[in-house]
């Protein structure tokens, strides 16, 4: 008897390394839903930086409260947040 595995082979995920800073004096939360069979959710804290991995299609969603109570959301395309690479020369 033969035993045969059929597997399907999806695409490589290309991940990018990318960062964001929490500027204002205000408690974040950053979550990524754009993608599918993804969670990503953090808390930021006012002057926090942020280092985390996602698709470049991925979106972040950056929520916060203002004094008036309500939820200000803004959401930024994580290719815009890619970490770049500087060389030096020595």
């Amino acid at each position: 008897m033969n035993l045969t595995i059929n597997s399907v082979k999806s695409a490589p995920t290309v991940k990018i390394l990318c960062w964001y800073i929490n500027t204002t004096n205000k408690i974040q939360i950053a979550r990524i839903t754009n993608i599918q069979n993804w969670y990503f959710e953090r808390t930021v804290f006012p002057g926090e930086r942020l280092l985390f991995e996602a698709q470049p299609q991925a979106e972040l969603e950056v929520s916060r409260s203002t004094e008036s109570g309500a939820i200000v959301c803004e959401r930024i395309v994580c290719d815009r947040l890619e970490v770049e690479e500087v060389s030096t020369v020595d």
